[in-house]
């Protein structure tokens, strides 16, 4: 494996970013220190290699990118993978308002708690919390899948379209055109298989806790 260190603690982020850029199609894996919660890091790329931040990350980290793996090693401010098209971002920490916003495929993981308006607008992909989820989770979704293994904030998935979201907590209230379904052993299997690729051992038992929030109606705007 092709590895290449780079240290940002005297660049801005428009020269990291334009250093990773550079190095992205010829490396396996390139490792940033010393990010210093800078924001905007990893933006727009397109390589399927792995990125690694070893410290916290500012704002916008990792949004737009196509295929990278993202492994940041602290915690993320707000907008942490922002329309991620493809390939993965992981927080190992917690992360600020508005995780996996406007996502249109891939995985955004946040092993810890996130802020407000998580998945808000995302397209399609899949959305991991291990921790609690502010108000507003799942605002406008329009397709995909948010799992959440804390606690949900007011207004869970508040005038949601399409998509599916799985609380294993406690849940605030829900939001307009969201409802409870009908959770079925299929969604329990392919809860498991998620969680579990990414490192969330639950008892078989805990699958058992989680609350599936479906949208009530396709066309909340224009009537049933």
């Amino acid at each position: 494996m092709k590895i290449k260190e780079l240290d940002a603690a005297s660049l801005t982020p428009r020269e990291l970013n334009s250093q990773i850029k550079q190095y992205a199609s010829s490396y396996d894996k390139i490792i940033i220190r010393n990010p210093n919660a800078m924001h905007y890091l990893v933006a727009g790329v397109v390589d399927e290699t792995e990125i690694e931040l070893d410290g916290s990350v500012g704002y916008f980290a990792g949004t737009m990118c196509d295929g990278t793996k993202i492994k940041i090693n602290g915690n993320a401010g707000w907008f942490v993978g922002d329309n991620l098209t493809d390939g993965e971002v992981v927080v190992e920490g917690s992360a600020g308002d508005g995780a996996g916003q406007g996502i249109y495929g891939g995985t955004v993981v946040v092993r810890k708690s996130v802020g407000s308006r998580t998945g808000e607008i995302m397209k399609n992909g899949t959305i991991i919390i291990g921790g609690n989820s502010g108000f507003m989770t799942g605002i406008f979704m329009m397709g995909g899948k948010i799992i959440i293994l804390g606690d949900v904030g007011e207004d869970l998935a508040e005038s949601i379209i399409r998509g599916e979201i799985y609380v294993k907590g406690e849940i605030s209230s829900l939001g307009y055109n969201a409802k409870i379904g009908e959770i079925t052993a299929e969604d329990k299997k392919e809860l498991k298989d998620t969680l579990s690729g990414y490192g969330f051992d639950l008892d078989e038992s805990e699958y058992n806790d989680f609350k599936k929030v479906v949208p009530e109606s396709k066309r909340p705007f224009y009537g049933h």
